[in-house]
């Protein structure tokens, strides 16, 4: 069975950073990505990455965000930098096949991909 698990999450303040990790025993041609959720709300795409690298951002991430892989030790990063209270929310890594840039559809995602149990991020103001 695929499993995926998530760490690096926490508690900090407005304008700090943090750096997520998740190690999966998918294939390493799976594409990875993070998604996000909050109570109530619907989960949503953070950033996907494919097997060489190529990276897709939503746009609340852009410019703050970095999706990164390393195949030898079967785990995707994110480097959230400048942290905002709205980035709270519970964040999970999924893996599946096909191009990254599904990261886009949740939905999509979970219909044929592989995901973590969550990890949550609080970022107080």
């Amino acid at each position: 069975q695929e499993e995926l698990v998530e760490s690096g999450g926490g508690t900090v303040q407005s304008g700090e950073s943090l750096r997520l990790s998740c190690v999966a025993s998918t294939p390493n041609h799976y594409s990875m990505g993070w998604f996000r959720q909050t109570p109530g709300k619907a989960r949503e795409g953070v950033a996907g990455i494919d097997t060489s690298g190529t990276t897709f951002y939503a746009e609340s991430a852009k410019g703050r965000f970095t999706i990164s892989r390393d195949n030898s030790k079967r785990t995707v990063y994110l480097q959230m930098e400048r942290l905002k209270p709205e980035d709270t929310a519970t964040y999970y890594c999924a893996a599946w096949p096909g191009s990254a840039a599904l990261f886009r559809s949740p939905a999509g995602v979970r219909d044929r991909g592989s995901w973590g149990q969550g990890t949550q991020v609080t970022v107080s103001a």
